[in-house]
């Protein structure tokens, strides 16, 4: 009988590290309750059909539904209102993304200016070194995009 061990699949990633930041003519306050609502990312990610939450605050898991079918499982790993960050791990994906760490935070920039910047840590699952620029090049443009429509939301 083989002596089992604690183990885990979720890890923080090597693969690539992607920066999405955008300048947003709004107070802090009114941008991180769009970007730290861990439930609410269909707001400004056109493609999200829906998210189902389990729980709430850290530790709650959120499942993220595409329009094409794909799905995306998260956990909410640490959150600070007052700082405004947040940060969360993949746990399950029907896309090609290993394992994924990520961050989200607003900073305050002075009279009703603030910074949005999502910070993505990921590996792709399949296709190893190969597949890292188009998996950076992908994972920067959906994160882009998204932020885009932050600051198109809110100017």
């Amino acid at each position: 009988m083989q002596a089992l061990q604690p183990d885990t699949l979720i890890r923080n990633p090597q693969g690539c590290h992607v920066v999405a930041s955008v300048e947003i003519p709004a107070p802090a306050a009114g941008v991180w309750n769009i970007v730290g609502n861990f439930a609410g990312f269909p707001v400004f990610i056109p493609a999200l059909a829906h998210i189902d939450m389990t729980g709430s605050g850290v530790r709650s898991v959120r499942k993220k539904l595409f329009k094409d079918g794909n799905v995306v499982i998260e956990q909410l790993n640490s959150r600070d209102d007052q700082a405004m960050y947040m940060t969360w791990s993949l746990i399950y994906t029907s896309l090609n993304i290993g394992n994924l760490w990520a961050a989200m935070q607003v900073e305050p920039l002075g009279e009703g200016r603030s910074r949005a910047t999502w910070t993505i840590q990921a590996e792709p699952h399949e296709g190893g070194a190969e597949a890292l620029p188009g998996f950076q090049a992908f994972l920067q443009g959906f994160a882009d995009e998204a932020m885009n429509n932050v600051r198109n939301l809110l100017s």
